[in-house]
């Protein structure tokens, strides 16, 4: 029998027994180069051969924690020891092992795993496998002996092989790189860490992470490096990151780099993936901000290049992709988010006077008492006085800067505490800080120019064009229009972006411009003359109103509203021949919005004060006139018109008498659209409407569902309504049955339905669900 002298283990048949090294595809520079094995063989127990890891290409997680066989042999003195440390008197244990960063404990600490083994004393790892004896164990040298791990098949002895390898090798490197001497040395080892990390067969987010929290501790322990010295470990880095977030340590120091070296190529070629990646791929900037403020930076110094602005709208366009559709659906609030943050900067000295909250330089000077503080200073932000010269543009910083920006703030001087106490701000858990609360107070009386830094002042203006970049992309609009919230900042860009809002024709982009919830104001009420915002007379106002007006369905909601919170806008954009603000006068007096007779009278002489005024409301009054005559009692009950009648047709049938009477009307198979509505809705005794295979639409479902309340009995039977036109019906409760075969309704909308028929069932008006 063969007994090795520094513990190795022998097998009984040579011609079977193998042993298995991994070797390292790139070595520790400072004491890794050279084998430490003192073991020595006898004749013949066992073969090695060489076992490279990547070359069976399997894959294995990480090991934290786990059970597994121990046996401890010691190195045989004498040659008692000798026979009680051969394989047939060996003892195994069983042992819940852990793998913490420094050695490897047991979770009960006896036997052979009495203390831990560190990591620095394993000398040697391998593989080892021999026939009829235990199988599948991890040989671990250490100058006192060999400690042999079992496991229950060979995958689970190769993970505890990699993953303790992993470990031993991530706690050589922090040592090394704890404090090095030469940095041409530590360059090197961050280069063979990286490798290291890259060919590893272990798959586990630490794998990547661990180098490179290894490299941000040694980053900020040593802050006098040369900018050389950043550049090229960031180079050495990059393979690291192209799949990986930075650590909050490691992104601190690519800020650093990129407001001190913003032209430097590495900018370009190095973090131009890691942004991309991380506006493609996070999820939420709360868990870390620090991913936000490098993304931030990162714009900065582009905007720094010669190409200033053209560079940055690049990097927008190659973020949304060529297609017309983005692909990456996170790309658009991770952008949204870094902009609004990034903005909200600029005004937080201004929105700090106003919290009263001591800042973290007062903090650290002693002030954290209000009663050692200034009195508050409440702020509210107007739009800017046009300065006397040319408003600077956004320069690079290689250029003169620009003068400072004045903003027009109003300082409220009453110690009320009802008008001094803050109405809200940005709170923790908000995931981006709202500026309407902060900035905003009620009326103040006098008015202070408090000045924008420069710099403040070039990151406004960088990152509110990039809101203007972003409303350029048709599909990006909709999320914008919901994830923008109101900030009153004076800048041209926010204008161009709500009138691309206002604009657009979809109807889930420009319903944002109204206020969210009650008590907040949206951007229809901030550009409303005498708002936050309005700086051109209310046209921006004007032109929301008149895309509203073209798509709301709740017409006569939306007047209701204007008639209750900007009656005194309208009236006087009409008195200054705003044809759209006339028309929605006319509108409230056709429709009785107003019941106040003074204010009826006020409206029908400001309508008269102009002439487009004047002529809108003579047009209304033969309307009203033509009404009366329609609806005055008379005429038939019923009315069928023929095949192929028309809008016009109607609407001439009807102007031909009285219909007051007229109760049920089908207009199957015949040629009206959606705009034949303005004339159905005249008819207040309608209970009956048929419009079968007929092109009515939505727009005319919606007009009818705000009039026609004693409609009992309507056919949409092969007409092209959809969803949003048959959601409009659930607010006329007198229907009780409605016909929609061969409609494009879906299921989503029909449950809908189902359930405002289970909410009506009981009273009169019992909902019935034709078969679509």
């Amino acid at each position: 029998m063969d007994f090795t002298s520094g513990g190795g283990v022998e097998g009984s048949e040579p011609h079977n027994n193998q042993f298995y090294q991994c070797e390292e595809n790139k070595p520790l520079l400072a004491d890794m180069s050279e084998s430490n094995n003192n073991t020595k063989l006898g004749a013949g127990p066992c073969k090695r051969s060489l076992h490279h890891c990547s070359s069976s290409g399997m894959r294995y997680k990480l090991l934290h924690e786990g059970d597994i066989q121990v046996c401890v042999v010691k190195h045989p003195r004498t040659f008692l020891s000798k026979i009680l440390t051969s394989k047939f008197l060996r003892r195994w244990e069983p042992h819940h092992l852990t793998l913490a960063d420094s050695s490897l404990t047991s979770a009960t600490p006896t036997g052979y795993m009495e203390t831990s083994l560190p990591y620095s004393s394993i000398e040697d790892l391998q593989l080892l496998s021999w026939d009829n004896a235990p199988k599948y164990c991890v040989q671990l040298s250490f100058p006192g002996g060999t400690v042999l791990l079992q496991a229950a098949n060979s995958y689970l002895r190769d993970q505890w092989f990699h993953s303790l390898q992993w470990k031993k090798k991530i706690y050589k490197y922090r040592k090394v790189l704890n404090n090095p001497s030469r940095w041409d040395v530590a360059l090197k080892e961050i280069r063979a860490l990286v490798d290291m990390a890259l060919t590893s067969p272990l798959q586990d987010e630490s794998i990547h992470q661990a180098p490179l929290h290894i490299i941000s501790t040694l980053l900020a322990e040593n802050s006098n490096l040369s900018p050389q010295d950043h550049e090229n470990i960031i180079v050495a880095i990059a393979p690291l990151l192209e799949n990986n977030h930075p650590p909050p340590d490691l992104c601190e120091f690519f800020c650093k780099h990129c407001r001190e070296r913003p032209r430097s190529s590495v900018v370009i070629e190095v973090f131009t993936p890691v942004v991309q990646r991380i506006l493609k791929h996070n999820m939420d900037f709360g868990k870390c901000p620090r991913l936000r403020l490098f993304t931030q930076e990162y714009i900065l110094a582009l905007n720094e290049l010669n190409g200033g602005m053209e560079v940055v709208k690049k990097f927008i366009h190659s973020m949304h992709g060529p297609t017309g559709q983005c692909p990456h659906p996170r790309v658009l609030p991770n952008l949204v988010a870094v902009c609004l943050a990034a903005i909200y900067s600029c005004y937080e000295e201004f929105i700090n006077s106003r919290d009263n909250s001591p800042s973290l330089k007062e903090i650290r000077n002693g002030c954290q008492q209000q009663n050692d503080r200034k009195p508050p200073m409440p702020l509210r932000l107007l739009r800017p006085e046009p300065p006397t010269p040319p408003p600077a543009t956004i320069l690079p910083l290689s250029t003169t800067p620009s003068p400072p920006h004045e903003i027009l703030v109003e300082l409220e001087r009453n110690n009320n505490s009802a008008n001094t106490k803050r109405k809200g701000g940005p709170t923790r858990g908000d995931s981006e800080p709202n500026l309407i609360d902060c900035l905003l107070v009620s009326p103040a009386v006098n008015t202070l120019s408090i000045q924008l830094p420069a710099q403040a002042d070039r990151v406004l203006g960088c990152f509110a064009l990039i809101l203007k970049m972003l409303s350029d992309y048709d599909d990006w609009r909709p999320a914008l229009a919901s994830l923008l919230q109101p900030i009153p900042f004076p800048k041209e860009e926010l204008k161009y972006v709500i009138q691309r809002f206002a604009e657009d024709p979809r109807q889930e982009v420009h319903s944002c411009l109204l206020s969210v919830r009650s008590g907040k104001d949206g951007w229809f009420q901030l550009y409303s003359p005498g708002g936050v915002a309005c700086d051109d007379d209310g046209e921006l106002f004007a032109s929301m109103v008149h895309i509203l007006m073209g798509s709301c369905y709740k017409t006569k909601k939306f007047l209701l509203s204007l008639a209750e919170n900007k009656l005194g806008p309208c009236m006087l954009l009409a008195l200054r021949g705003n044809q759209t603000m006339v028309e929605i006068l006319c509108l409230m007096l056709e429709y009785n919005i107003i019941e106040n007779k003074d204010t009826q009278l006020q409206i029908i002489s400001t309508l008269e004060s102009t002439q487009v005024g004047l002529r809108m409301y003579e047009q209304l009054c033969d309307r009203q006139r033509e009404l009366k005559e329609l609806q005055r009692k008379g005429g038939p009950t019923r009315l069928t018109l023929p095949s192929k009648s028309t809008d016009a047709d109607l609407a001439r049938l009807l102007s031909s008498g009285s219909f007051g009477n007229l109760e049920n009307l089908s207009l199957a198979f015949t040629n009206v659209t959606s705009a034949c509505a303005e004339q159905l809705i005249k008819l207040p005794s309608l209970k009956q409407l048929n419009l079968w295979s007929t092109q009515f639409g939505d727009a005319g479902l919606r007009l009818l569902s705000e009039h026609l309340a004693c409609l009992q009995v309507l056919n949409l039977c092969e007409t092209p309504v959809t969803d949003a036109g048959l959601l409009a019906l659930s607010s006329m409760k007198s229907l009780c049955s409605l016909n929609m075969n061969s409609t494009k309704l879906t299921a989503d909308t029909y449950e809908d339905l189902k359930v405002i028929q289970s909410v009506l069932k009981g009273s009169p008006a019992v909902l019935f669900l034709c078969g679509t």
